[in-house]
């Protein structure tokens, strides 16, 4: 194990050499702890003394000197165990490529569902949709029954909002369709259980129809006005 360092020049400096482990020479080190504001003279000051009190090793290759920390200091793994990091590095990175590999597919799944509506958006504004073409149910249902009489321009209008919703209704089923044909094209799972797994429900499974809410307007459209 490497000795612990302290925050003097020194300490920091061969905290510095020790960690990299490497051969480096006082530029290299100057250049990597500029962040402790230390400067190449005082960077070359503490090398000088780390090596010349034996902390760390170096060798003069002309008029320049190289460091590296004192390799005495560390655990030096025999070849078994440099044999067993070697596979264990290979399975990780085997690993990783897969991974890696399995992020990329799913990213490539989402940018292809982020160009269309997400089904949560989707079930938002089918259950808005639900809600006003109940309201418009209530309110016909009135007018049929006779309860309230209103205008003709005020029925005619009354009608032409519910044609607007059932036509909305019908876009967003189709929309729909679209976004779940999509995510279902090569699914291997039962579509079935895959619906209920999510929680998707039809019009039907809740009790209402499109297609009679249309029928619902055309016959509401054949009575006689004032009625």
């Amino acid at each position: 194990m490497a000795p612990k360092s302290d925050s003097s020049a020194e300490g920091i400096v061969l905290n510095f050499v020790n960690e990299q482990n490497r051969p480096l020479n006082s530029q290299n080190v100057a250049d990597f702890l500029q962040k402790f504001n230390l400067k190449k003279a005082a960077v070359q000051k503490a090398l000088d003394t780390l090596a010349d009190t034996g902390r760390i090793s170096f060798k003069e290759y002309g008029k320049q000197k190289i460091y590296i920390a004192r390799q005495d200091q560390f655990d030096i793994p025999n070849n078994e165990e440099l044999n067993r990091m070697k596979e264990e590095n290979a399975s990780l990175q085997q690993q990783l490529q897969e991974q890696r590999k399995a992020i990329g597919e799913v990213e490539g799944e989402i940018r292809t569902l982020q160009s269309n509506l997400t089904l949560e958006q989707i079930w938002d504004r089918e259950t808005k949709l639900r809600k006003e073409v109940k309201e418009m149910e209530d309110k016909l249902e009135k007018l049929r029954g006779g309860v309230t009489l209103v205008r003709p321009e005020d029925r005619k209008a009354i009608e032409n909002m519910y044609s607007e919703k059932l036509s909305q209704w019908r876009r967003r089923k189709r929309m729909f369709k679209d976004v779940w044909d999509a995510i279902t094209e090569n699914s291997p799972k039962d579509l079935k259980e895959f619906k209920e797994e999510l929680g998707i429900e039809y019009d039907e499974d809740v009790g209402v129809n499109l297609q009679s809410n249309s029928d619902l307007l055309q016959h509401g459209k054949k009575r006689p006005r004032g009625q």
